[in-house]
């Protein structure tokens, strides 16, 4: 029933709170003028520097580096968005991700199925590719795009399409797995079943109404498709 896996990569293949919170905390450090400007841009991102967490509302969690840009760009002054944006992409590219649960293993056994895996994310495409090879899985995907990588960003269905297209998969047996809404709309819009997991910032209830099932992290993936028969 199912072909093909699609994954979101922060909050979905790395746990966003562990993976972001330091990076957030020393970006804005390098565009603060003091601790008071910092908590000041950190407010603009939805972004709070003394306990390193996001709101559920934050840009961070599941916008791009463009829109992250723009929320902060009022708050500074002689430095254009263009070059706002380029600084984050360049930083996201070293920010040290942690495993949502230990993904080699469960990678190759999901290939193991016969399945086709993606990854889908509203990052670049460069920082998300270092961020896999860092990890060493980046063989393990036979398709990886971000926003940039002209098939649009999440929650528009573009990636996923683009996904089952170059697999040769048709879309209604493809899951698209992720820990935001923007995740299970683009699955939604494209036709595809969609998971959450919880190792992001939003809760059950912000998610369960997008998803054909809520895990606890992608860990649960091989009992979920056990399960389908």
């Amino acid at each position: 029933m199912i072909d093909g896996l699609l994954f979101d990569k922060d909050g979905t293949l790395f746990d966003f709170r562990i993976s972001w919170g330091g990076w957030a905390a020393g970006f804005l450090a390098t565009l603060a003028r003091d601790g008071d400007h910092a908590s000041r841009l950190g407010s603009a991102i939805g972004f709070n520097s003394a306990t390193l967490t996001f709101a559920p509302d934050s840009p961070v969690i599941a916008a791009t580096a463009a829109d992250i840009a723009a929320a902060l760009a009022p708050h500074l002054d002689g430095i254009s968005l263009d070059d706002l944006t380029d600084r984050i992409n360049e930083t996201a590219g070293s920010a040290p991700m942690s495993e949502a649960v230990p993904l080699r293993p469960l990678l190759e056994g999901l290939r193991a199925r016969g399945l086709r895996l993606g990854v889908a994310t509203n990052d670049t495409e460069v920082p998300a590719r270092q961020h896999l090879a860092s990890h060493g899985i980046t063989d393990c995907f036979d398709f990886i795009a971000g926003y940039d990588s002209g098939h649009g960003a999440k929650p528009g269905p573009g990636m996923c399409l683009a996904f089952a297209a170059s697999q040769g998969l048709q879309p209604s047996r493809v899951a698209m797995i992720g820990d935001s809404r923007h995740d299970l709309q683009a699955g939604r819009a494209a036709g595809m079943r969609t998971i959450a997991v919880l190792t992001g910032i939003a809760t059950a209830a912000d998610l369960a109404p997008l998803a054909d099932a809520v895990l606890p992290d992608i860990g649960a993936l091989p009992g979920w498709l056990d399960q389908l028969g």
